[in-house]
């Protein structure tokens, strides 16, 4: 899933407090917000943004290609069953601690009617000059900028980091996915590698992972094939097995899952596995990307 300044967003929670904040953030990166929703209060503005009681309401005065969430755990379900009724097909929920039968019920009806989900818990995405949706700090010059570098991360602020790093060392993005930390997701590493292997603006891809799950590792098999380069950090490395660490995703059981399981598929598929974030900006001009500028302060 990727974004573009075009595209007709609605923000599901916008009379929330979170809700503006960021809307007034989005926008203030290219974002066409056409519409906010929240039950009951229909008939607002929040900042010249009109407000619906629904995404099915809204979606009767003029078509909505994409939603984003910021509503509770419990009413996440339903707020996902509105946007895929309401015709939406991008779909970025922010939410945590969603139940997972919820997580695999919106899932599969997104499936259903061909509509993709980013999350649950992501940061969302970021498409530097064009639009961002979510929560990422996409304002921030020293963070996001135009350029020809795919990041894709299960975790926000390790993919901040990671931006700013690539930024300091003279790159800029083509775009930003954040998947989101939740064992059972919308959007997997695979899915977020393909889109920006076939994505014209991108020349190579960044690959921020974690321990836990096996995403990275089902990911590698596509990987093998690419013809852009890849280069990934798993972190987490040094926890011990069988501990949760941060997002409810990052617990290793068994053999796959680990960090150096991750390591040892990614780097038998042909991606250039570092050890720190600060080593991704060398790792890519090591296979054959140049900066955009020689130094940024």
């Amino acid at each position: 899933m990727l974004i573009k300044g075009s595209d007709r967003v609605i923000v599901q929670g916008m009379t929330g407090r979170q809700g503006r904040f960021w809307a007034d953030r989005m926008r203030q990166c290219g974002t066409t917000i056409v519409a906010g929703s929240s039950p009951g209060k229909g008939g607002q503005e929040v900042d010249g943004v009109p407000i619906f009681d629904s995404v099915q309401d809204a979606a009767a005065t003029g078509p909505l290609d994409a939603s984003v969430l910021f509503v509770p755990p419990l009413a996440a379900a339903d707020a996902v069953l509105d946007a895929i009724a309401g015709g939406v097909r991008k779909i970025v929920l922010l939410t945590e601690h969603i139940p997972y039968q919820d997580t695999m019920r919106v899932i599969a009806e997104a499936n259903d009617a061909g509509a993709q989900i980013l999350g649950p818990n992501t940061a969302g995405l970021v498409v530097p000059g064009e639009a961002a949706v979510g929560i990422m700090p996409g304002t921030a010059t020293n963070i996001f900028r135009p350029g020809r570098i795919g990041v894709l991360s299960r975790s926000g602020s390790l993919g901040t980091l990671v931006c700013l790093n690539l930024v300091s060392d003279g790159f800029g993005q083509s775009a930003f996915l954040g998947i989101g930390g939740d064992p059972i997701l919308g959007t997997t590493t695979l899915d977020a590698v393909r889109t920006l292997d076939e994505d014209p603006g991108t020349d190579a891809v960044v690959l921020v992972g974690e321990i836990g799950g096996v995403m990275e590792e089902d990911a590698a098999a596509y990987i093998e094939h690419m013809t852009k380069p890849v280069v990934a950090f798993i972190a987490g490395r040094s926890a011990p097995p069988n501990t949760r660490m941060g997002h409810a995703g990052a617990i290793v059981t068994g053999n796959r899952g680990s960090g150096e399981s991750k390591v040892r598929a990614l780097t038998q598929a042909g991606a250039t596995v570092v050890d720190l974030p600060s080593q991704i900006g060398a790792a890519l001009e090591s296979a054959g990307q140049r900066p955009l500028v020689s130094n940024v302060a």
